[in-house]
């Protein structure tokens, strides 16, 4: 099951979703409420939070996939903040293997020194005083992304300390104070893949999600563009088509280490 990361629509990931199919992994890919085709008309008074996205989304998708395959071992697959809606779900201990592909936390400063101003005025200043403004935040007019629910963007924007603190939340810090404290049942292997190139998913950032999942075995890859032989890969590279020789078949010893797949896929 691939989640995405925060503002970016599932149709995205569909390439690397292909090439595990193409390997016999059933794979599912789903968009948060508000985000690509779960987008309403309008998104102006449109509600939804973070944990709507862990609670509702993350977890239908997880029990579609396991009243599917019964069986078998499931994998979360998440990109960027998508790390921390997967790890919130009520079912999240369905998964037997997480890989989190440039995780971070969204704290300004894990982010590579030239670009931690610039994203701090952005995320803290800019971000909010244009959801104000619009009702929800128009990311697709500044290209940065798919717009964001007015809630979802306020509580990114309240994101300023090196701890993740429920009370960032909007709506209901009690909610958000649930879905963290699942972070400590998760249990299984982690593999976490980042890049050099990275303004976001530093390896500081990276150790700063995962400590967020005190009882998962992780393993962490940070790796540079030059020795997989890319020019860049940085936040959204490893899904994008040039990434596909380089470094998908890397992490698919890890997403099935048996090698034996499933004979159907579904996207």
């Amino acid at each position: 099951m691939i989640s995405c990361g925060g503002g970016i629509a599932a149709f995205r990931y569909a390439r690397f979703a292909s090439f595990l199919a193409s390997c016999g992994i059933p794979v599912l890919t789903y968009d948060y409420r508000g985000i690509g085709s779960s987008r309403p008309a309008s998104l102006r008074g449109f509600r939804a939070a973070a944990e709507d996205w862990s609670e509702f989304d993350c977890a239908g998708a997880i029990a579609q996939l396991r009243s599917r395959y019964g069986a078998a071992d499931l994998v979360g697959v998440a990109h960027s903040i998508g790390a921390l809606i997967t790890g919130g779900a009520p079912n999240a201990t369905e998964f037997a293997r997480y890989l989190f592909v440039c995780p971070h936390t969204g704290y300004y400063r894990d982010y590579l020194l030239k670009h931690r101003l610039p994203m701090a005025a952005m995320w803290h200043g800019v971000m909010p005083a244009l959801t104000q403004i619009f009702g929800y935040f128009p990311a697709k007019a500044l290209r940065l992304g798919e717009d964001i629910p007015a809630e979802v963007a306020m509580q990114w924007a309240a994101r300023r300390s090196p701890d993740l603190r429920p009370e960032a939340t909007t709506r209901d810090a009690s909610r958000a104070r649930l879905m963290m404290a699942r972070y400590a049942t998760l249990q299984g292997s982690a593999l976490a893949i980042g890049f050099r190139d990275d303004s976001f998913a530093t390896m500081k950032g990276m150790r700063r999600l995962l400590a967020a999942f005190p009882n998962l075995q992780a393993e962490i890859w940070l790796i540079a563009a030059a020795d997989v032989h890319m020019k860049s890969i940085g936040h959204f590279g490893f899904f994008r088509r040039e990434a596909a020789p380089a470094l998908w078949p890397r992490v698919l010893s890890f997403v099935d280490p048996v090698g034996r797949g499933l004979t159907t896929a579904e996207h």
